[in-house]
């Protein structure tokens, strides 16, 4: 295996769950952020996660034992980078957010270090030359809870090494993994690409008042067999990332119901501080959401 040290930046919604995955499947792993206090709430997170991981793969308290022992946190970004082989950029869904990050980790980075994003849809060519290596930065995208939705997209750009296409493709691998390589560059890869349309289309039926979230959901889960619709899946998504997903669709497109549906998050739940999952309350609340109630569908 080309990679043994890995530093994973950010501790959010995916980036403390890619830590994790990767500490239980043996390698050493740095979780940076942007301060201690931040870091100290990842460290709660984990906990959530082992019993999460005992309950959905019989995982033993000997190998949570060891994953927690290949864990470390930094919040000195030289530091959390220093002997790095992978370096997996999670940070918030937002271009100028990654920008001055990886111009930042440019100057501070040892050269052997490979760079992939995990963003959910953007592309990698779009931050390549900041990165200040772009035959060694490429896209490494994961799904939520992924333990169980054990998926991998991997995108390069037209200037990324094969070879390191490759080496990310075989680290996917081995972290337990369903490595799904991309062929060419597609904003939201495969998993968003099909996704996005299906939230887009939910939270419009709710800013234009054609029903409430609950009839929404229980519309796709009862008429398709899905486990859970699409305002349950924006919970675990996180929705501070499905704003920032539409915030930059509206403003490009300007249409007038985009515009109306990214006001209703940032009225209704940003500025509520309700994002889901992550911090208990969004849609529904945690950890006893109504859509799991046996009689939700009744």
């Amino acid at each position: 295996m080309k990679f043994k040290n890995i530093t994973v930046a950010g501790s959010g919604v995916l980036g403390y769950q890619i830590a994790f995955q990767a500490a239980f499947h043996n390698f050493n792993v740095i979780v940076y952020d942007i301060n201690d206090d931040v870091l100290e709430k990842a460290k709660a997170k984990f906990t959530t996660m082992s019993e999460a991981f005992k309950k959905d793969l019989n995982a033993s308290k000997e190998q949570l034992d060891s994953a927690y022992s290949n864990l470390s946190y930094i919040s000195n970004l030289s530091e959390a980078v220093k002997d790095a082989d992978l370096l997996i950029e999670a940070v918030p869904e937002n271009p100028d957010v990654k920008t001055e990050f990886y111009k930042k980790l440019a100057k501070v980075a040892i050269e052997k270090t490979v760079f992939v994003t995990n963003s959910s849809t953007l592309l990698p060519s779009q931050f390549a030359e900041v990165t200040g290596r772009p035959s060694k930065f490429l896209a490494l995208h994961f799904a939520n809870d992924i333990w169980r939705n054990n998926t991998a997209e991997i995108m390069g750009h037209p200037q990324t090494n094969p070879e390191t296409f490759k080496d990310v493709v075989n680290f996917a691998k081995a972290i337990g993994m369903l490595a799904l390589p991309l062929h060419k560059e597609q904003p939201g890869y495969i998993l968003n690409s099909l996704l996005v349309p299906l939230l887009s289309a939910a939270t419009n039926l709710l800013a234009k008042e054609v029903a409430d979230f609950q009839t929404i959901d229980k519309t796709w889960m009862k008429a398709t067999g899905a486990p859970i619709g699409p305002f349950a899946i924006i919970d675990i998504v996180g929705i501070n990332t499905v704003y920032n997903i539409y915030k930059m669709a509206s403003g490009k497109s300007q249409d007038p119901l985009k515009i109306k549906t990214t006001e209703y998050l940032k009225e209704k739940f940003i500025d509520a501080n309700k994002l889901g999952v992550s911090n208990g309350e969004g849609f529904y609340t945690y950890p006893e959401p109504a859509y799991k109630s046996k009689d939700f569908l009744n």
